[in-house]
């Protein structure tokens, strides 16, 4: 095993970070790994916002369901689908690309595109010693963090990315065993052997939880699933994409 494979195998989410930013030098390294992932038809529909100012930090803090780590870290990256560069080319190039930047498939490409650049920047973060979180919860108010970071039409917010020094190493949580992820040749559709690996794995999160907590916790992951798909979230999504011009075909 290599250490590229070993840095990736020992990721795990960090949420406590020192108070020490990034170099401009480091910040420059991520960007440009994040860049070196491959991107659709050479497309790089995608976008990246660095923020290092303390105030705009603690706003996107709040937005993003008053999670304390968005405002403390050493970087915080907000990764975007960007094509708002392509409305500039249409027009350089005195062509009409609104049917294919309003189709879904563009839409799919963007959210791809900014997906891999992000793992790109998180694996190279992680093999320079820092640790990162991916920050979900700016979903929770995109028009918000749209003007707050003043995007233009044909760019949405999908996720931010703190990085900066731990303060401590969090535990791995354990993942979906490899035999329920990986199927060879076909789907394993067999529900019997399906909802059998769910259970195996629930014994193994749930030993995960009591461990961690002495007790106090013995969640499953099923039921954590179960529970959070029953209340439905960030439901203007769609309303909201097709208003910033994605995903209208």
């Amino acid at each position: 095993m290599n250490s590229v494979i070993e840095t990736i195998l020992d990721h795990r989410s960090i949420r406590q970070y020192k108070d020490e930013p990034l170099t401009d030098k480091q910040i420059q390294t991520l960007v440009k790994s994040a860049q070196a992932a491959s991107t659709s038809s050479y497309i790089q529909s995608y976008s990246i916002i660095g923020v290092k100012k303390k105030n705009t930090k603690e706003k996107l803090a709040e937005l993003a369901g008053n999670q304390p780590y968005v405002a403390q870290n050493g970087h915080l990256f907000i990764f975007c689908a960007d094509l708002h560069r392509h409305d500039v080319v249409a027009e350089m190039e005195q062509k009409d690309v609104t049917t294919s930047l309003e189709s879904t498939e563009k839409f799919m490409v963007a959210l791809i595109d900014a997906s891999l650049a992000a793992q790109n920047a998180a694996i190279a973060a992680e093999s320079m010693g820092l640790g990162v979180c991916y920050i979900g919860g700016l979903r929770n108010n995109l028009e918000e963090v749209s003007e707050l970071l003043h995007l233009p039409k044909r760019v949405v917010p999908l996720f931010g990315l703190t990085v900066g020094y731990p303060i401590d190493q969090a535990d791995k949580k354990p993942r979906l065993p490899m035999e329920h992820v990986y199927h060879e040749e076909v789907y394993e559709s067999n529900h019997d052997v399906y909802k059998n690996q769910l259970l195996q794995y629930n014994k193994q999160i749930s030993s995960y939880y009591n461990e961690r907590t002495n007790g106090k916790r013995k969640d499953t992951w099923t039921g954590q699933m179960a529970e959070m798909l029953s209340v439905p979230t960030r439901m203007y999504m769609k309303e909201f994409v097709e208003k910033k011009g994605f995903n209208r075909k």
